[in-house]
């Protein structure tokens, strides 16, 4: 079964798919970020759209839809003052308010589910306008 790991607090499923997206953002650095989406239907978690190394924050923000929900992982990386590289992956919850109530409940209550499906998150983001998620506060909350 496609199936890798099921959430219990809402009977969602994470795909496969999901979490080896995830794996090769972590460690071979080929996605810059990753937004996925629930399908109601099949109560699957699935993946959206995948951003590739060159794109950017401004990527990301501009593939997140007006009036749906969606979850996000983002790997930053930043030089510290100390002049050493590093890397910072964020999970970033996108429930708009102009998005369905029902839509915000299912997105709010499968999230932790699918933040343990994805193993090296570093700090979580939640936004309902873009000014929530702007680069400046993923930026101060990596340093």
């Amino acid at each position: 079964m496609a199936m890798a790991f099921k959430m219990a607090t809402t009977g969602m499923w994470v795909a496969d798919e999901c979490k080896n997206s995830f794996m090769e953002m972590k460690w071979k650095k080929v996605h810059r970020y990753i937004v996925f989406k629930i399908d109601e239907k099949s109560r699957l978690v699935t993946v959206d759209k995948v951003g590739d190394a060159a794109q950017g924050y401004d990527d990301l923000a501009a593939s997140l839809p007006y009036d749906d929900c969606r979850y996000a992982v983002y790997d930053f990386d930043f030089v510290t003052v100390d002049n050493c590289r590093m890397s910072k992956i964020f999970f970033i919850a996108w429930a708009p308010a102009t998005s369905r109530i029902r839509e915000k409940i299912l997105y709010a209550t499968s999230k932790d589910g699918l933040r343990r499906a994805l193993d090296g998150i570093h700090y979580e983001v939640q936004a309902t306008e873009m000014a929530e998620m702007g680069f400046d506060v993923i930026k101060g909350r990596a340093k």
